[in-house]
């Protein structure tokens, strides 16, 4: 698989899976995924020209969820050298590892269903849910009906409930 095609499928839930280790720093997340990145796309570049190499990655998900892994580890170590256990967590406290991989693949995939909403419902939609704003006030920013804000939240929710893998998250919506 080449590279860009793994960045397009990876990038978000690595990102989101290093935040879970990170209390939610997304900055350094995604610092730590594109060196990640870096580092594959520099040893797949190696492997070209060295065939007899037996460092060959086979499973470059399962190597990018590693690297991701052990460089927030290595992060967190850095900036607390106290600390004896480093275990990904979420608002509930600390997940297991698989879990934080499960989660932000389902996130990663309610972000795209996000993002591939029209501009108008995906702005209604993340003014009422990330935001926490009430109907009254979107309606009022935006110089719309509170019934044109009812109506894209409700077109926005109908898109995400379509998948059935995210319906654990869509509790948090």
């Amino acid at each position: 698989m080449l590279i860009d095609a793994l960045f397009k499928q990876y990038y978000r839930p690595l990102c989101l899976y290093a935040a879970h280790y990170l209390n939610g720093d997304i900055v350094t997340s995604e610092d730590i995924v594109q060196d990640c990145f870096v580092k594959l796309w520099q040893h797949d570049d190696t492997d070209k020209h060295n065939i007899s190499d037996k460092r060959n990655i086979t499973d470059k998900r399962a190597f990018l969820y590693t690297a991701v892994r052990n460089a927030c580890i290595d992060t967190l170590r850095c900036q607390h050298p106290e600390m004896t256990t480093i275990d990904p967590s979420d608002l509930e406290g600390i997940i297991s590892d698989k879990e934080a991989v499960d989660r932000s693949e389902r996130e990663a995939k309610v972000w795209e269903i996000i993002n591939d909403l029209p501009d108008r419902c995906r702005e209604v939609f993340l003014m009422s849910k990330r935001d926490g704003m009430t109907y009254n006030e979107i309606a009022e920013e935006l110089g719309i009906s509170v019934k044109t804000v009812e109506h894209q939240i409700s077109k926005a929710l109908k898109k995400l409930r379509n998948d059935k893998d995210l319906q654990f998250v869509l509790i948090f919506f």
